[in-house]
C-alpha cells in the first residue's frame, strides 16, 4: 500500500508513484493507456492512481477503526491540496494538478470519496439498484473524471456523460465478478441478494475451491448485466477526441475480454483468477496501435496547463 509521506513529493515523483500503481495494479488498462499521447497518459495513470491509493486505504488496514482514520486523514490532506496547501503525500500532488488543469468535477471527486467511505460499513447490497447506487460513485464517477483529460469533440461533453459512466460500470461489475473470492475473504459480497436469492445461491457457496451449478448460473447472468453496460458505453467513444478513442478501444476490448475468459473458464470465479492471455493482449494493442499514431500526430499539441 502506498503510504502518506511527512516530506514534500516533486510533482514528477508523484506522477510517476501513480503510474507504477497503474502498471502494478491495472494492467489491461494501464496497457491501454500506452495508447495515448504522452501529455495524456500522465494524467489518466494520476486519476487511476489516486482511485488505487484510495482503495488500498480501506482494503489493506487492519481494522476498521484505522480504516475509518486513514480515509478521514486522507479526505484532510485532499481539501488541503485543492485549497492550495502543497500536499505532503506520494499521490496527492499529481491528482490535485490533474484536478485543477483539467477542471474535474469536484462533485465526482466528491462522489466516488462517498462510495470509499461506504465500504467501511456496507458489505452487502439487497438489490441491483442499490449496487449500482454504490458504483455511481465507485465506479461511474472515474469514469467521469477521466473525460476533462481525453477529451471529447465539439459539443459532445454532455453527451459523453451517460456512455462514460457505462463504461466505469462495466468495468467495476467485471471485477466484481473476478474478484469474487477476494471480495468475500475481506467480508464483503458485491453480488445484491435478490439475485442470490433467485438463483438459489449461499453465501456459504462463494467460500469453496469450485463453482457449483446454481452459482455459475447467476455469475452468466450478472456477466449478461456487465456486457449490457459495455454496449451501452460504445457509442461514447466516438464523442472522445480522436486520439483517446484508441485507447478506449482497446480499454473496452481488454475488460471485455476478461468476461470472455470467465465464461470460457465456466464461469469457475473461485479455483482460477480469469487473466486475458498474454497473447490476446498484444494483439488487441496491436490493433489499435496505427491509430493511436495517425492521432497523435495529427493532434500536435500540448496544452499549457498539461505540462
Amino acid at each position: 500500500m502506498t503510504q502518506p509521506t511527512t516530506r514534500s513529493v516533486t510533482l514528477t515523483a508523484s506522477y510517476e508513484r501513480c503510474r507504477r500503481l497503474n502498471a502494478r495494479h491495472g494492467r489491461s488498462y494501464y496497457l491501454a493507456t500506452l495508447l495515448l499521447p504522452a501529455w495524456k497518459r500522465r494524467h489518466v495513470h494520476a486519476l487511476y492512481g489516486f482511485a488505487r491509493y484510495v482503495d488500498d486505504l480501506v482494503d489493506e488496514c487492519p481494522d476498521e477503526g484505522g480504516r475509518e482514520k486513514a480515509l478521514d486523514e486522507l479526505t484532510g490532506r485532499l481539501e488541503s491540496a485543492l485549497a492550495g496547501t502543497p500536499p505532503a503525500d506520494p499521490v496527492l500532488p499529481a491528482f490535485v494538478h490533474t484536478v485543477r488543469s483539467f477542471g474535474v468535477d469536484r462533485g465526482d471527486v466528491e462522489a466516488f470519496l462517498r462510495s470509499m467511505r461506504a465500504d467501511l460499513t456496507v458489505t452487502r447490497y439487497d438489490t441491483y439498484d442499490d449496487l449500482l447506487g454504490y458504483m455511481e460513485g465507485s465506479a461511474a464517477a472515474i469514469g467521469l473524471m477521466m473525460l476533462p483529460v481525453l477529451e471529447t469533440v465539439p459539443g459532445a461533453a454532455d453527451r459523453a456523460r451517460a456512455p462514460a459512466r457505462e463504461l466505469g460500470r462495466a468495468f467495476q461489475l467485471t471485477n466484481f465478478l473476478r474478484d469474487v473470492g477476494e471480495d468475500l475473504a475481506r467480508g464483503r459480497v458485491y453480488l445484491p441478494r435478490a439475485d442470490l436469492d433467485a438463483f438459489g445461491v449461499r453465501e456459504d457457496d462463494l467460500a469453496g475451491s469450485g463453482t457449483g451449478p446454481a452459482l455459475r448460473e447467476l455469475l452468466a447472468f450478472e456477466a449478461g448485466r456487465a456486457r449490457e453496460h459495455y454496449r451501452r458505453a460504445l457509442a461514447g467513444i466516438e464523442l472522445l477526441a480522436p486520439s483517446s478513442r484508441p485507447c478506449i478501444r482497446a480499454a473496452h476490448q481488454l475488460y471485455g475480454g476478461i468476461l470472455d475468459e470467465i465464461a470460457a473458464a465456466r464461469y469457475d470465479v473461485l479455483s482460477t483468477r480469469a487473466r486475458v492471455p498474454r497473447r490476446r493482449r498484444a494483439s488487441i494493442f496491436a490493433r489499435h496501435l496505427l491509430a493511436a499514431s495517425a492521432a497523435g500526430r495529427a493532434e500536435r499539441r500540448v496544452p499549457a496547463e498539461a505540462r
